[in-house]
């Protein structure tokens, strides 16, 4: 099915369902998705090489392109007087594998206190790269550290998130015991014959999770674009509401994006 990629360093603002009017921040090529995870439900597709530009794949934009790109866009946004929520860390694969990521989060950071200081700065990751001590402390530092967790049990994991390497759930679970900051859990629920996580097993593993890690935020959404994989269903607005409830039932903190 058809999908997308982002062709800038900076792009936006545009409307999210999660965090309002996003302007956001791509560090991986314009021409394919990069990523430790190959996700059924990925907007960007598959991770292979997709459209004209395709072999711009293996050129990461340098740290000093993307400060350049930050400090450009976002004098020239703030002098039109452009609404911005939200600074998302988001784009064509998974932005912490960057290896300036930790500096540019510092160069953000400046650059939200300068020109949009009312704004939240958001990091959307799998959470693959959160055992290493520079991406949790650089993490530390915004408002909205936004960790993948899409099911409770191994088998789930491989076929909804498709990782490249080794994960563990039962790791990742570990690692963001170990966190000694608040950050939000975030969910993608599909159901159909590729892959569904909304069924009593499924949902009984996550919540186990979920309540080991005790999150300050959980989001939860599905589906609202094409997706690589053909199968896949949304998951209505009632459902995501079912699912919450036993979480919102024992005070967790949870964001329902239909």
């Amino acid at each position: 099915m058809p999908t997308f990629l982002w062709k800038e360093i900076v792009f936006g603002p545009i409307h999210s369902r999660r965090v309002g009017n996003s302007l956001g921040i791509n560090l991986l090529p314009t021409g394919c998705k990069v990523c430790s995870f190959d996700c059924v439900y990925c907007e960007c597709g598959s991770r292979k090489a997709v459209g004209a530009d395709a072999g711009s794949c293996s050129t990461l934009p340098s740290t000093v392109e993307v400060k350049e790109a930050v400090a450009v866009r976002f004098k020239a946004l703030a002098s039109e007087g452009a609404e911005v929520d939200s600074i998302s860390f988001t784009g064509n694969g998974e932005p912490t594998l960057h290896p300036g990521f930790a500096e540019i989060i510092d160069c953000v950071v400046e650059a939200r206190d300068k020109y949009f200081p009312k704004a939240v700065i958001s990091v959307f990751s799998n959470a693959t790269m959160v055992h290493k001590p520079e991406i949790a402390a650089a993490l530390s530092k915004i408002d909205n550290p936004i960790l993948k967790l899409d099911a409770g049990t191994e088998d789930l994991a491989k076929k909804m998130n498709r990782p490249c390497s080794t994960y563990s759930v039962e790791e990742t679970v570990g690692r963001f015991k170990e966190l000694d900051f608040k950050f939000i859990i975030q969910t993608m629920f599909v159901q159909g014959d590729v892959v569904d996580n909304t069924t009593p097993d499924a949902l009984d593993a996550w919540y186990s999770a979920v309540r080991a890690v005790n999150p300050g935020k959980i989001m939860i959404y599905s589906i609202d674009r094409d997706t690589p994989v053909a199968g896949l269903e949304k998951v209505s607005a009632e459902k995501l509401a079912e699912i919450a409830a036993p979480l919102l039932k024992d005070g967790f903190n949870i964001q329902i994006n239909a």
